[in-house]
């Protein structure tokens, strides 16, 4: 079943939204409200803020639900991917943070591209292996 996808757009940025696939850490609506306010409907404002701000905000999403498309963002990630090694950050009693573009192969072989942050399970509770979604709180997960 795919999932559900919701794009924002202003200039040439365009915020795209899969709600399933986001873990609620609230890191968006927290740090920048202006942008994203999940009380408002439509819940991204992309007037809110400065283009690059929302842009830098997007690429604190540790479920990869919040992502950018623009040619000028996807230029950027592929100078940044040949200079810098891939970033895996291990959060405290979360999950495992994979930050780049990577192919996930699942176990029925199908390949999922993603890109930006994907937050991998680590619990093993997650109704949505291999991607975490946010059942680790449920369980009260520590490593």
């Amino acid at each position: 079943m795919p999932l559900k996808t919701f794009k924002y757009n202003r200039e040439e940025v365009t915020v795209v939204w899969k709600p399933e696939q986001c873990i609620h850490s609230k890191i968006c609506w927290t740090d920048l409200r202006e942008v994203f306010d999940p009380f408002k409907k439509p819940w991204v404002n992309m007037e809110g803020a400065p283009l690059d701000v929302i842009v830098a905000q997007v690429k604190k999403c540790p479920s990869g639900a919040l992502s950018i498309l623009s040619s000028i963002e996807k230029n950027m990630n592929n100078q940044e991917s040949t200079k810098e090694p891939v970033a895996i950050h291990i959060k405290p009693n979360g999950p495992i943070l994979v930050q780049t573009s990577c192919a996930v192969t699942k176990p029925d072989g199908s390949v999922e591209i993603r890109e930006g942050v994907t937050a991998l399970c680590r619990c093993g509770a997650s109704a949505n292996k291999p991607y975490c979604d946010g059942a680790h709180k449920k369980i009260e997960f520590k490593d």
